[in-house]
């Protein structure tokens, strides 16, 4: 049987490459922002003190004031990651196909929604809408990594890989895990945005743990290529993010048991609690590669493991 290509066009490719790691400026930043409580240090947008914001002189306060030379990078990484998904969305419409116009199509406007989402906080000052805007910022980040994925030359042989080994709780514990660890996200946004739910964050660590480690275990053992690689790369990303909650932790609250003491506004503190931050995005956006990648091989009927079954179940209702 022959199989049929869909390579995207490498000009995309690339782009969407791009964009995935113009994606991080504004994440990195906007993760920075927050740490540093920095989010209203201009109260006006889309200007930056009245001034035009490629206009506004952003290296002056690099020294005389750290929060607005922030705040300042984070809106000119928006204004970069809007130019770059402008261009992968032209360029798809010259030269690709319609399912790749369809997502490049809805990487822009999620970039055009962050930028009025982010506008929207600074203009009524709401902590509320400065949460949203970070959890939607790790949407769009994991939308952008679910494209990127999708134009890999070795997508379609991926797609032709079949697996015996993903059986009905591994493939349940990838479906749910995105969603666990999406509510661990907004958990974490309350605790950075409104100082509350630290347990319920602390909770949600151990829950995201086990969960997304019965995920990944799951996957690494698969047949199929793409189900191993996100496998690998959940658990990757679950181990930096343990690493970085601890730290974390320490950071911001220290640990009188063993004679460490925070201290408030650190380097320490600022760098660690920010990567936190940026790192649970990474967590999310692997969890949500390994469950797409799931669905589509169930689609294209490669996972034997869940048809043997169903086709089980089906077998019983018709004996009864």
């Amino acid at each position: 049987m022959s199989v049929q290509r869909e390579n995207v066009h490498p000009v995309v490719r690339k782009l969407a490459t791009a964009t995935c790691l113009v994606a991080l400026l504004p994440i990195s930043m906007g993760a920075l922002v927050t740490t540093l409580n920095a989010g209203m240090a201009f109260a006006d947008w889309p200007s930056s003190d009245g001034q035009n914001m490629l206009l506004y002189p952003w290296f002056r306060d690099f020294a005389a004031n750290p929060e607005k030379f922030t705040e300042h990078g984070h809106r000119l990484a928006g204004m970069l990651i809007g130019f770059v998904s402008v261009c992968l969305a032209l360029t798809s419409y010259w030269v690709d196909r319609t399912w790749v116009k369809w997502f490049t199509t809805a990487i822009l406007l999620s970039v055009i929604a962050q930028g009025v989402l982010g506008g929207a906080r600074v203009l009524l000052d709401r902590q509320l809408l400065a949460m949203l805007h970070s959890v939607t910022g790790a949407a769009f980040f994991s939308l952008c990594v679910v494209f990127r994925l999708m134009c890999s030359p070795k997508w379609s042989d991926w797609r032709q890989e079949r697996d015996e080994r993903v059986g009905p709780l591994i493939a349940s514990s990838v479906v749910l895990t995105p969603v666990i660890i999406l509510a661990q996200y907004v958990l974490g946004g309350a605790l950075r945005h409104f100082h509350t739910m630290l347990d319920e964050h602390l909770a949600g660590a151990a829950i995201v743990t086990l969960s997304a480690s019965l995920a990944a275990f799951g996957l690494i053992r698969s047949q199929n290529g793409l189900l191993r690689r996100s496998g690998l790369m959940m658990i990757c990303a679950l181990l930096l993010q343990v690493i970085l909650g601890g730290g974390s932790y320490l950071t911001k609250l220290g640990l009188p048991q063993i004679g460490y003491v925070a201290v408030a506004g650190s380097l320490s503190q600022t760098v660690i609690c920010s990567m936190h931050t940026v790192f649970g995005m990474f967590l999310l956006s692997s969890s949500v590669v390994a469950a797409t990648s799931m669905a589509v091989l169930h689609k294209a009927g490669r996972l034997g493991g869940l048809q043997l079954e169903l086709s089980a179940v089906g077998d019983r209702g018709t004996a009864t």
